[in-house]
């Protein structure tokens, strides 16, 4: 049983429960940000029930979790670069360039011109592959089949024209 399940065990610091979540996983510093927030929260609502609720120390969360994120960054335990590689190592087989960024751009990041142009590149490609495996290799020439493996490639965030130009190389009468 983990030490905090225990009876009469403390609570780990934020620092021990930032460290923890960065293990699981890479996250952005706004995601760690909020999760450590909401954590210092509760934590703070469970002291508050015991004893009298104190302004002063809901107003210093902000502060303590912005100490321990100097900390995460300062050790290299929280960084960014890193965060947004995993994010385009996972996604990038599934989903398109302009969802990607889209999704880096929630957590306040956004890729570099070097990361930028090698998705692009391999656009296209991601895209058949997408089709291929979603739909097979028989692929259907009637407007609605059409439409709908176009919606569906938009959707995962691929261009229009990557879509179109997908959509033409995976047509059972295209020369690939």
């Amino acid at each position: 049983m983990p030490p905090s399940k225990r009876a009469g065990a403390q609570p780990l610091s934020l620092k021990a429960r930032a460290v923890a979540l960065l293990a699981q996983r890479e996250h952005s510093a706004m995601e760690l940000r909020r999760k450590l927030l909401r954590i210092a929260r509760e934590r703070l609502a469970k002291t508050d029930r015991e004893e009298s609720p104190d302004e002063e120390a809901s107003a210093g969360l902000g502060d303590e979790v912005d100490a321990v994120l100097a900390w995460l960054k300062a050790n290299a335990y929280l960084d960014e670069s890193r965060f947004v590689e995993s994010r385009l190592h996972a996604r990038s087989q599934r989903f398109g360039q302009r969802r990607i960024e889209q999704e880096l751009a929630q957590h306040g990041l956004s890729l570099d011109a070097e990361q930028r142009s090698a998705l692009a590149a391999g656009e296209l490609a991601r895209a058949c592959e997408l089709l291929r495996r979603k739909f097979g290799d028989g692929l259907a020439a009637d407007p609605a089949t059409e439409a709908k493996r176009l919606r569906f490639l938009i959707g995962r965030g691929f261009g229009v024209d990557v879509a179109r130009r997908a959509l033409r190389q995976s047509a059972p009468d295209a020369d690939t």
